[in-house]
């Protein structure tokens, strides 16, 4: 008898350590994104982990040495802050020229955003880009006729005001066409709106500054403005699918597709071991009822084997 009582608690301790390990590695591991970096918190739409977040801003933001990075087709940018609140960003450029510090010789990135992604970010309505040394035969120019050309003031900056930086004096360049003058202006302001994306090369630009406000707070002279690039962002659809998710216990993601498509991206709820198109209370996916079903299995077993040495103890 006691020979038969170790053999089944040997067969137990067999079926518990086959069927509940692969368990816990199926069902209750809780996909883990990463919600912050360096003192940037990160939370929805973005994220730093494939599948994780929004489908329209995967493959954006990257942590490197607790250094946020926000890449896009134009290059690489610091991110400088992430206001949630807002919904924008503030980006470095250290190639951006300032009232300090003039930057040429196209070393900029500018600013340009991939078709797709245009519809999830942009540059801000308050931000301006000062375009410098650009040449005659830019396509900024091309069109206009003579002293009229696409070059305004942005939310009460432009380059009338730039022109007073210190910088304009350290680098010993004229200011062609400034105001009155023949040829181009040195300096060029622009709404990313009214050109829709900021590349150097093909504008023929020698360089960029770019300046934002943070309405209704307004500042006198270049010296106090803000520079760097402000980026808003839009959930297109909104966001109740990810708020429905998070209230359930579950996290944002979405499917795993082309990267350079968003033909077919569905977002998903990621439940555990499961995933689901809605929230974690509609139901798991069939490999976690299955799962469960091998519990039902083992736990009756361990009943019967139990009662059964129960009833042959004496």
């Amino acid at each position: 008898m006691a020979e038969l009582k170790k053999m089944v608690v040997t067969t137990t301790i067999f079926i518990v350590t086959v069927l509940i390990m692969p368990l816990n590695s199926a069902t209750l591991h809780v996909p883990t994104c990463r919600s912050y970096c360096g003192n940037i918190t990160i939370d929805y739409p973005f994220a730093l982990q494939h599948g994780c977040g929004h489908p329209g801003f995967r493959d954006l933001l990257f942590c490197i040495n607790d250094v946020l990075m926000f890449h896009i087709s134009s290059g690489s940018y610091r991110v400088l802050d992430i206001d949630y609140a807002y919904r924008s960003l503030t980006l470095h450029d250290p190639h951006l020229s300032t009232c300090n510090s003039i930057v040429l010789g196209r070393r900029g990135n500018g600013f340009s955003v991939e078709p797709w992604r245009s519809p999830y970010i942009s540059a801000s309505p308050n931000n301006v880009f000062m375009l410098l040394g650009c040449s005659a035969i830019s396509p900024l120019f091309q069109g206009f006729a003579d002293r009229h050309l696409p070059c305004r003031n942005v939310s009460g900056m432009g380059c009338e005001e730039y022109y007073d930086c210190p910088a304009w004096d350290w680098i010993g360049r004229s200011k062609i066409g400034s105001k009155f003058g023949s040829g181009p202006p040195e300096c060029c302001a622009v709404s990313f709106e009214a050109i829709k994306t900021i590349n150097l090369t093909k504008l023929q630009c020698e360089g960029y500054s770019s300046a934002y406000t943070l309405a209704p707070l307004r500042v006198d002279g270049p010296h106090e403005w803000s520079y760097g690039i402000r980026v808003t962002y839009s959930v297109q659809g909104g966001d109740e699918f990810c708020r429905a998710c998070e209230a359930t216990g579950g996290t944002c993601g979405y499917s795993d597709v082309d990267d350079h498509k968003d033909d077919g991206v569905k977002q998903l709820c990621m439940c555990g071991g499961s995933n689901s198109t809605s929230n974690c209370e509609s139901g798991g996916s069939p490999s976690s009822r299955g799962a469960w079903s091998a519990l039902n299995i083992l736990a009756g077993f361990m009943v019967c084997a139990l009662a059964w040495m129960t009833s042959h103890k004496n």
